[in-house]
């Protein structure tokens, strides 16, 4: 049985994408410009000054920004993009590790290389194994950890994940999950045991290519995943981190638009939680999927862009699929959360090539490497929090 739909599923009904998707597509080198001047930073083109005031901007703002006419600019786009994140954010990038708990599961999602009827090594970690693989990440200097498994609700059960989260808790003050949908006794769970985020990425919006492309399993049910949020909010999650798997649809701008629509609700409805966002281009898996669309760098990079712009509070995240020099790239310009010395299969850290990887990556230089990069370029590497976002229990908050 379906889920029924949640509070955002119900608003981006009612949001006309495809007029805004084609607005997208149709924008006005004039529009380009106008919309420039209202984001522009103050002292011109120096990227280091940040701007006076950011504009505020609606869903027909973000749609300029991802117009065609707007990449012929994207020079300025990105000027304006750093001077907004320098100005919110500073020369802070938090930087993460993905520890993967397993990757039996028991969805066909037709693009991972997770999918049930794939023949790849399947590999569940016991505690000792969770720990294990956590006191490396700990010893390469992590204290940020998104504990990631695939679908399977008997070998990643709830009581395995409350597990592991307390085993892994001591030496994390930061533990995000990346796992099936929870009801909302299993989330408020995982918070008393020391959980702090959760992700789920909805892949695309669009809901008739999403059952496409989920063709069986847990997964399948587009509602029950949209509303996910809303159920980890309510239980206490003060993380939350979502995301649009570009090259999955036809239409990557609808997509984003969708996003951060999806962004702007949650940033509105759970004020005290953190939102992050995530654009990640599908990559060669197991699966063998070939993306219906391959969005470019450029394009890559304005849509960064244009979100950091749209939405000046969201942490933007990015993660080891992409290669070094876009990386650091984006890093001097949006990005604000970065994976580093990533393993996408689990037991990787320990002991590589036992078991399926979810992706390739691409960018498989050390963490150290990785925080060198940010302190040559005058940006800071943050490890751990200096503090909590918020001392109280979060459970119940509704705005």
């Amino acid at each position: 049985m379906s889920a029924p739909p949640g509070l955002f599923a119900r608003e981006l009904a009612g949001l006309a994408l495809a007029e805004l998707a084609e607005r997208s597509r149709s924008a006005s080198p004039a529009q380009v410009d106008a919309l420039l001047r209202r984001v522009a930073p103050a002292g011109g083109a120096d990227p280091g000054r940040p701007a006076a005031g950011t504009a505020h901007l609606g869903l027909a703002d973000l749609a300029v920004l991802l117009s065609p006419a707007a990449g012929e600019r994207l020079e300025e786009l990105a000027l304006a993009a750093r001077a907004t994140t320098l100005r919110r954010f500073g020369r802070a990038v938090r930087l993460f590790a993905p520890l993967y708990v397993s990757n039996a599961c028991l969805s066909s999602c037709t693009y991972c290389g997770f999918a049930k009827g794939l023949p790849v090594v399947r590999r569940t970690l016991d505690l000792d194994e969770v720990e294990a693989e956590g006191r490396l990440l700990a010893d390469r200097g992590f204290r940020h950890l998104l504990l990631v498994s695939g679908e399977h609700r008997a070998e990643v059960s709830a009581d395995y994940l409350v597990g592991v989260v307390e085993r892994l808790r001591p030496l994390f003050p930061s533990l995000s999950i990346e796992t099936q949908t929870w009801s909302d006794d299993t989330y408020a769970r995982l918070v008393r045991a020391g959980l702090e985020g959760v992700v789920h990425y909805q892949e695309t919006y669009d809901r008739a290519r999403y059952a496409q492309v989920h063709v069986a399993g847990w997964k399948r049910d587009y509602d029950r995943r949209l509303s996910s949020f809303e159920r980890a909010a309510s239980a206490g999650a003060r993380r939350l981190g979502i995301g649009a798997l570009l090259g999955l649809a036809a239409d990557w701008r609808a997509d984003v638009l969708a996003l951060g629509a999806h962004a702007a609700f949650l940033t509105r409805r759970y004020w005290r939680t953190e939102v992050s966002v995530a654009l990640p281009r599908m990559k060669p898996s197991a699966s063998a999927f070939p993306p219906v669309v391959v969005v470019d760098d450029a394009e890559f990079v304005q849509a960064h862009a244009a979100l950091r712009l749209f939405g000046p509070d969201l942490a933007l995240s990015l993660s080891t699929r992409e290669p070094p020099a876009m990386r650091d790239g984006l890093a001097r310009i949006a990005v604000t959360t970065m994976s580093a010395g990533s393993s996408t299969e689990p037991g990787g850290y320990a002991a590589p090539g036992t078991a399926g990887e979810q992706f390739s990556i691409s960018d498989e230089r050390p963490p150290a490497e990785v925080a060198a990069m940010l302190v040559a370029a005058g940006y800071e590497p943050v490890w751990k929090d200096a503090f909590p976002l918020y001392g109280g229990n979060l459970a119940g908050q509704s705005y």
